[in-house]
């Protein structure tokens, strides 16, 4: 399976289904079935169902979803640590599927790391040793492999810890010796399974923040897998919204905020300050005749609640800009409706945001 526009990841008609019958299950009509029904028919749980996407490489692509949505499965998938039922995925150009036991085991150590809720750092080895590991699965020399994890040590702000054992570390700090673990081998694709689950909410937001810098810096594909949707907001470049082992929405914070398909992704962003995620150009509207089209002017990507000042500054409404020119205005009310309004019934409902 060759890659679709150069993507870092591929995939198409993917299937898990867990079962004595999951043969007989894919394809036919009981694929289809609700959870409890499929599996008191069956005995099989179709924990992923049709998934596809693409994944850009330098992108950071956040799968969500309740427990039980196929997320976590999904993931493992991908480097066939859960074995799919039917489908296709490709990895840096790599037909994972047909890949033999031993290209999977070179994409799993040289192009593809995993990071864990669960950190699984080796007890008995000190910090420098942890993020070594994978290198020395590899067969890299001693010298060489530990003056990579030193480079990775200070990029992940762990410098004076590299012989203090994990025990003696904090739940973010051991975090941090497993993001550098999984960046010591320079993988094309990092993948994330709910990496901070277990984490105190405010050492699990320096650790968003921890990933958001590591991005900038690096510039690594990342697929990360989260039920938090605040934590998928600010990390995802693209999210997809996952039920029942179906995506049920793909699209940007900004697309699932403001137009959500359906009442389950609705119910997901009604909370979310749609000031703090809507920009100017998803608002924005054409001018209404007989309007003064003198007031200020802002970038089409400010966030909505940036432009409140200039909104109250001026009896004239914002001119939006994007590529030098104007494509549309907003005045308060248009701001007001934004920040307030039923995301399915506002009046920015159904826009495509583009």
């Amino acid at each position: 399976m060759a890659p679709s526009g150069g993507a870092a990841i591929e995939v198409r008609g993917l299937w898990k289904i867990f079962g004595p019958r999951a043969g007989r299950v894919l394809g036919g009509p009981d694929a289809w079935l609700d959870p409890a029904t499929l599996r008191e028919r069956t005995g099989c749980v179709a924990a992923v169902r049709d998934v596809g996407f693409s994944v850009r490489p330098g992108e950071v692509f956040v799968v969500m979803g309740l427990s039980g949505s196929g997320k976590s499965t999904l993931v493992r998938c991908l480097t066939r640590l859960v074995e799919p039922t039917a489908g296709e995925i490709s990895i840096a150009g790599q037909d994972v599927c047909a890949a033999s036991p031993s290209q999977l085991r070179d994409l799993r150590r040289h192009r593809v790391s995993m990071v864990f809720q669960h950190f699984g750092l080796l007890p008995h080895r000190g910090v420098l040793d942890n993020i070594a590991y994978g290198l020395e699965v590899q067969g890299v020399p001693r010298a060489r492999r530990h003056r990579r994890a030193g480079e990775l040590l200070s990029l992940v702000g762990l410098d004076g810890f590299a012989d203090v054992r994990p025990d003696r570390l904090s739940g973010g700090m051991q975090q941090r010796v497993g993001l550098a673990r999984a960046l010591a081998c320079d993988p094309e694709v990092l993948l994330f399974d709910e990496p901070f689950s277990a984490l105190d909410p405010l050492i699990r937001r320096d650790m968003q923040a921890e990933i958001i810098r590591l991005h900038h810096e690096v510039g690594k594909t990342m697929l990360f897998i989260t039920h938090d949707l605040s934590e998928a907001l600010r990390l995802g470049d693209r999210i997809a919204i996952m039920r029942a082992g179906e995506i049920v929405q793909l699209g940007t914070a900004e697309e699932l905020v403001g137009a959500p398909a359906d009442d389950y992704v609705a119910r997901f962003v009604r909370d979310v300050p749609r000031g703090e995620v809507l920009s100017l150009r998803w608002i924005c509207r054409p001018p209404r005749e007989g309007e003064p089209l003198d007031g200020p002017a802002l970038p089409a990507g400010t966030v909505v609640r940036d432009a409140v000042p200039a909104a109250m500054r001026s009896a004239c409404p914002i001119r939006v800009m994007e590529s030098g020119g104007p494509i549309g205005v907003v005045d308060r009310l248009d701001i007001l409706a934004a920040m307030t309004g039923d995301p399915l019934t506002g009046p920015y409902a159904g826009r495509s945001g583009a």
